[in-house]
């Protein structure tokens, strides 16, 4: 078959495409979601995996959300002001129902679950409902927003958190960076809808899910990545290690295959991969470091009703227990409470008018902690334990260690459980980061996803954790039911391919079969056509319609472990259609008999085509007119396949025995949807997009309103500090600075008042207000200290420009007077040109050379002064034209700055000046860029006049004697034996000893000389005297 070939443009448009693609996720995101906190680590070229800092520079923040209620109550259309982190959960005394916590505990659960019911009895103050369409929790604002508003769902307030630690990745990121990508950790237990739902709350955030991955994975995958496992195909054995995480909200092990293996690279070479493998999981939903606070919460109100005071005020426990405010002190500090028994063994804590304005005062030991947590939770941490290696198929032997994850896992009871179920501490290890090594495996995988990054290879392998099966009916009605994958099964494995014998469209409900025994329903696979493709079957190929087969390829998709439809298509077997061979037609063509002759053939036998199964993978185009695509199977249905290589061979020229076979395959349309839960539809789901953008436009104007407000504050306090400045105070008049007082006194009523609820615009008008009355004053007390020094070298670079500019016109006209004098004498000198040729020293470019016995019994030395006399003044390099700006500007800066001088000491010093800083120095520029240009004219123009040669090396002569002198009379000078150049002695004697056999060059010389000095070209003289 032929490969389509790819015009230029396309393969330009790809390379575009995929150069945008890698540039917008040229920055990944790796977030470990859990209970209590939320951490994450950025991946980006120059930043290798780092935490993701909070805005008060923590590396973790906590998992939780406040509405601030305005202060004047809500407004209709208007958005609270959005706390998060820490800041959040410190506004928990005083707002209980509007700060949101803990929020993963409720996502993708109905509201009538029960871990929906006990999170509401847990923070009492929070109002939940459940939501119209999904009938998933949803929260109501207690007093941040109208009644009018709707609740907001659980997945838009984690989106909120998520577009906060987004928020925080780009500003770690750099300036004009987005993040975009990013892979999510989530508990192993998390089923099709609780995993959607971190799905949809990524994506209300901006986000584009890489990939989910199980939390105990992304600490295996971060435990890999700095070491080496046993190669399997060199005998070695897989290690095997168990991740206990122990977090806020739920207790989770997993057990881990670790292997490397070799497997074949580009061309002929091999390397060494790394593989981390879940073999199974164990959890326990409600087990974690929230349920040991609750523990000392309930005693916390049972010691408080039975105080003195409490039992005084008839105080009941179902009374404090429902009211959140109470709650929600004990709460937060319950989780203080129990990390200081970690480390000690007693605390204490005291509360101030926790419940109907009675004190309370509670102590607590670690023993007395322990002898709760031993009556209700310390068999269940090793039952997760022990859940984990029975769906592994292992036992505590076969563990290689024990990694342990979450904060809850230091606390001491944990740790004692283990070694009891282990036999001891020895496969604990305490060396891996207990709290970021997961969102370090996040980051990782992210990076490992991502296009625009290479790491180190390493494969993983997520379990399905839940079996899952499909629900149908057949033809007749009847229901069907079939498991296709178990909780062992991998997420990613080969497709599986079902086979169906429905002849009409059908729908097939697929399913996960949850911890609770329930087979929710997760997609619905619904064909299109089958229908009207089998009847084509039946037409045009002749099938038989109990032959014809439904086949529907699925597997689980690695991202998110939701099935996936990769085809779907209908086949049976039906006669290939007799064709001509392209030597029968030749043979045809040619009269050399037809197809249907029978050649002979030896003992009068002949092979049966060979065939296979219907499964056979390989096909070739069927010649039909339909316009669906169909495949033909080189398979038949025969079952005599041993002898297929010889009658293939034989076939050539005779015709088979039997008809052949070939298998019609045609694809089936369809469709898949999600079931289960319902979807947002998308008018919905744009609806709670633009809200989020509403409320962020909203913090946005606020922070920008709150910069205004500290900005017009600091200039107020500023104020009171310049106006007792001497400098202040000289620069300006009393009435200027008692305005300006008054204005800062109204200001700062204003501010404290009314103001308190201004708009940003307004806030800014008041700033502008007392910056333009301090504005001019300091402008004239920059401008005094200033002026003087920059009068001052402007003065002295016009005094130099002046000195420059003359001088450069004395030196043109001496040279003008030099030339006039010469020409006037060259002209009288013509007359004996010839005689004189012949008695008279060199001239010309043979002027100065004597012999080195005149030139050392000489005592004389010309000097700088003589050779001007003999030779003339240099020639400038500068014309009167090319002064002319200079001069120019020389005037009218001159001019300006002697008015403008005159007229500034005529005012005071609380006067506006008049000769301003800015115009000095743009008057100093001119000039400054007027000499640089004059300069570079001059450059110019002993380029343009320079010499032939002149300017660069002189080239050393040969010793060699010069040839006889050719009609041109010129002297051949190239290098000697020993390569080099003659030296400057060297052509002194070659020139005397040339003239002497040369008369005539030397009046040629002269002539020369007395020309170039009337054309006045300037070409000879300076040269000479820069050698000189």
């Amino acid at each position: 078959m032929a490969r389509p070939t790819l015009s230029a443009l396309s393969i330009f448009l790809s390379a575009v495409l995929f150069s945008a693609h890698v540039f917008a996720v040229s920055a990944v995101l790796g977030v470990d979601l859990g209970t209590e906190y939320i951490k994450a680590a950025l991946v980006k070229p120059g930043i290798p995996l780092e935490i993701v800092l909070t805005k008060d520079s923590r590396r973790k923040e906590i998992s939780a959300v406040t509405f601030k209620p305005a202060s004047n109550g809500p407004r209709s259309g208007a958005y609270p002001e959005r706390v998060y982190g820490s800041d959040a959960m410190a506004l928990v005394g005083r707002f209980p129902g509007d700060v949101y916590p803990n929020l993963k505990t409720l996502l993708g659960l109905p509201a009538d679950h029960k871990a929906v019911k006990e999170y509401a009895a847990r923070h009492p103050a929070l109002q939940l409902e459940a939501h119209k369409l999904r009938n998933t929790a949803a929260l109501k604002s207690a007093g941040a927003f109208t009644p009018e508003e709707e609740a907001w769902l659980v997945e838009e307030l984690l989106a909120m958190e998520l577009q906060s630690i987004r928020s925080n990745a780009e500003a770690l990121a750099g300036a004009g960076s987005s993040v975009r990508s990013v892979v999510l950790t989530v508990p192993p237990f998390y089923t099709v809808e609780e995993r959607r739902s971190v799905e949809l709350a990524a994506e209300l955030a901006g986000f584009k899910v890489l990939s989910l991955i199980s939390d105990g994975l992304a600490v295996g995958l971060n435990y890999a990545t700095s070491r080496q496992f046993p190669n399997i195909n060199e005998g070695g054995k897989p290690e095997h290690h168990m991740v206990f995480d122990m977090g806020a909200g739920s207790t989770k092990a997993t057990v881990l295959k670790f292997q490397s293996r070799t497997v074949k690279d580009i061309g002929k070479f091999n390397k060494t991969v790394q593989e981390v493998q879940v073999l199974g999981s164990g959890w326990d939903r409600s087990l974690g470091g929230d349920a040991l606070n609750y523990l000392i919460v309930d005693d916390m109100v049972a010691k408080f009703v039975e105080s003195p005071k409490a039992k005084k005020a008839a105080v009941a426990a179902e009374s404090v227990k429902a009211h959140g405010r109470a709650i929600a002190k004990l709460t937060k500090e319950a989780e203080r409470l129990r990390h200081v028994l970690s480390a000690n063994q007693a605390t204490q804590t005291s509360f101030e008018g926790l419940y109907d304005d009675v004190d309370f005062k509670y102590k607590i030991t670690r023993g007395e902690f322990e002898d709760m947590v031993a009556a209700a939770y310390v068999s269940r941490v090793g039952a997760v334990a022990q859940n984990a290696l029975d769906a592994a198929s292992l036992q505590i032997k076969d563990l290689d260690s024990v990694i342990l994850h979450g904060g809850a896992s230091r606390t001491p009871f944990v740790q004692r459980e283990l070694e009891n179920i282990l036999g001891g501490g020895e496969k604990i290890r305490t060396n891996v980061n207990s709290d970021e090594a997961a969102v370090f495996g996040a980051g990782f995988r992210a990076a490992e996803i991502s296009p625009s990054f290479r790491v180190k290879e390493i494969r993983v392998s997520e379990a399905a954790v839940y079996p899952a099966g499909m629900k149908w009916k057949n033809d007749e009605g009847k229901p069907k039911h079939q498991r296709l994958w178990t909780a062992a099964s991998h997420l990613g494995a080969p497709a599986k391919e079902l086979t169906f014998s429905n002849h009409e469209d059908l729908s097939v409900n697929f399913y996960q079969l949850t911890s609770e025994s329930v087979e929710a329903d997760t997609k619905v696979l619904t064909t299109t056509n089958l229908t009207a493709t089998v009847a084509e079957l039946v037409e045009k190929f002749k099938c038989e319609k109990s032959d014809i087969r439904l086949k529907v390829s699925v597997r689980l998709a690695t991202e998110n472990g939701e099935v996936d439809v990769t085809k779907a298509a209908v086949e049976c077997e039906a006669d290939e259609p007799e064709k001509e061979g392209f030597v029968d037609g030749v043979k045809n063509l040619f009269g050399f008999g037809k197809k249907e002759q029978q050649p002979l053939k030896d003992d009068g036998a002949e092979a049966p085509e060979a065939g296979a199964s219907t499964s056979s993978s390989s096909s070739s185009p069927s010649p039909s007119s339909s316009s669906t695509s169909e495949t033909t199977s080189t398979s038949t249905s025969t079952s005599t396949t041993s002898s297929s290589s010889g009658s293939a061979s034989e076939s050539a020229d005779a015709k088979s025995a039997s008809k052949k076979k070939q298998l019609i395959v045609i694809p089936v349309k369809f469709t898949v949807e999600k079931s289960g839960i319902p979807q947002l539809p998308k008018a919905d789901l744009l609806s709670i997009k633009d809200r989020l953008k509403s409320f962020e436009a909203s913090d946005r104007s606020r922070r920008q309103r709150e910069d205004a407000l500290n900005q017009l504050e600091a200039y107020t306090y500023k104020i009171r500090d310049v106006v007792e400045n001497e400098d202040f105070i000289a620069a300006s008049t009393a009435a200027e600075r008692e305005k300006l007082e008054k204005k800062t006194s109204e200001t700062s009523d204003w501010l404290y008042g009314e103001g308190a609820d201004a708009t940003r615009d307004q806030l800014k008008k008041r700033l502008k207000d007392l910056q333009d009355i301090v504005n001019p004053v300091q402008k004239r007390i920059e401008e005094a200290s200033k002026r003087p020094e920059l009068v001052k070298d402007l003065k002295d670079a016009l005094v130099k420009t002046k000195e420059f500019v003359d001088d450069i016109k004395k030196k043109i006209a001496d040279h003008e007077e030099f030339v006039s004098s010469q020409a006037a004498s060259s002209s009288s000198a013509t007359s004996t040109s010839s005689e004189s040729a012949t008695t008279a020293a060199p001239s010309g470019d043979f002027d100065g050379l004597e012999d080195e016995e005149a030139a050392a019994s000489t005592t004389k030395t010309l000097e700088m002064e003589d050779l001007e006399k003999e030779r003339g003044p240099v020639p400038p390099l500068y014309t009167l034209d090319d002064l002319k700006e200079s001069e120019d500007l020389y005037v009218s800066i001159s001019t300006w700055l002697e008015e403008k001088v005159v007229a500034q000491d005529k005012l005071g010093v609380t006067q506006d000046p008049v000769l301003l800083i800015k115009d000095l120095t743009d008057k100093r520029e001119k000039l400054d860029k007027a000499g640089i240009d004059l300069a570079m004219k001059g450059v110019r123009n002993f380029e343009k006049n320079k010499p032939k040669g002149a300017g660069g090396k002189k080239p050393k002569l040969s010793k060699e004697k010069t040839k006889p002198a050719k009609p041109a009379q010129t002297i051949k000078l190239s290098p000697g034996e020993d390569g080099k150049m003659p030296t400057q002695e060297e052509i002194d004697e070659m020139l005397k000893k040339f003239m002497k056999e040369h008369p005539e060059a030397a009046e040629q010389a002269s002539k020369a000389q007395s020309a170039d000095k009337e054309k006045d070209t300037g070409e000879e003289t300076p040269r000479k005297h820069e050698e000189l």
